[in-house]
């Protein structure tokens, strides 16, 4: 016979065999959460790298896109500015403004449909021809600055989706 009884055997065995789950439990616990804390480490220096990314595209478009409109300014200021040689007084005084085309001219500016055409329409509105000259320029110019604000946010939008 043996020293050590049966019921005292078992018990040996299932306190060794929870030792040893418990053990690798820990271990495996430990192991997972160390490759858990490299997986967030990693994804941390990644989107930093990303928002790196991003931050020098924005500079890139945002200086681009200054420069581009210093450019359509300058131009359309040159444009106002030559209003008077290509509009001289001459014409001013020949050509006569109506109300008519005053409302029509407002009405495309707001984007909305013009009022009914009076008869009061067809009387000189007293503006000059250089004055609606000068004002055409100037919605050019703000027109060709909101194209070049749409081409610097959609370079913009292509650069942060490249920045992935």
């Amino acid at each position: 016979m043996s020293l050590i009884p049966w019921p005292y055997r078992w018990l040996a065995l299932i306190l060794l065999a929870a030792a040893l789950i418990g053990f690798g439990w820990i271990k495996g616990a430990g192991h997972v959460q160390a490759q858990w804390d490299v997986a967030v480490q990693k994804q941390t220096l990644q989107a930093a790298a990303v928002r790196e990314r991003q931050a020098q595209a924005t500079v890139k478009v945002v200086t681009q896109y200054v420069d581009r409109i210093r450019v359509v300014r300058a131009k359309g200021d040159t444009i106002i500015k030559e209003v008077p040689v290509y509009v001289p007084v001459q014409a001013d005084v020949a050509c006569t403004i109506n109300r008519g085309f005053v409302r029509l001219h407002d009405a495309a500016a707001a984007g909305e449909l013009p009022e009914p055409a009076r008869d009061a329409d067809e009387a000189p509105a007293g503006l000059a021809l250089s004055a609606v000259a000068g004002t055409v320029a100037t919605n050019y110019q703000t027109c060709h600055e909101n194209a070049e604000q749409l081409k610097a946010l959609q370079a913009w939008v292509k650069e942060m989706k490249a920045a992935k």
